[in-house]
């Protein structure tokens, strides 16, 4: 058993779900050395979160940036934390529902996602900085 981890380093995006399976991809350079294993994904933020979803049509990303925003409005009168802006407490309440990390299954050196998914940041704030991953390779 190996185990190997990377930091990736996301640049600024704005809000809403964005496809970035090819910076994952990019950015663990040992993926092809395993047989089988896992790759875990952990985000290090509170206002953003990981998925796995549709990687073909724009259209899904798009209705899921406005359901999420119908479902967990900003300046909602029972919010208590705002002093960072009035997308910041959706941001952490977003980033509970969908969650921090992923974990995907490694075969003969490739992610075993299917034919239509693809890896997503979920940006929730209006302007984020950029975003910190950190990949955890494990397996033979």
């Amino acid at each position: 058993m190996v185990w190997y981890q990377n930091r990736i380093e996301l640049g600024a995006m704005p809000r809403g779900f964005h496809l970035i399976t090819a910076d994952i991809l990019r950015g663990i350079d040992d993926l092809h050395q395993l047989q089988v294993g896992l790759l875990h994904l952990f985000i290090q933020h509170t206002s953003a979160s990981l998925a796995v979803n549709e990687n073909a049509d724009p259209d899904v990303r798009g209705d899921l940036e406005r359901h999420f925003n119908v479902m967990v409005p900003e300046n909602a009168p029972h919010y208590q934390h705002t002093l960072e802006g009035p997308d910041d407490m959706p941001a952490h309440i977003k980033s509970v529902l969908l969650g921090s990390s992923l974990t995907l299954p490694v075969s003969e050196g490739r992610l075993l996602l299917g034919t239509w998914q693809g890896i997503y940041l979920c940006e929730h704030r209006d302007h984020a900085s950029g975003r910190t991953i950190i990949a955890t390779l494990q397996g033979e």
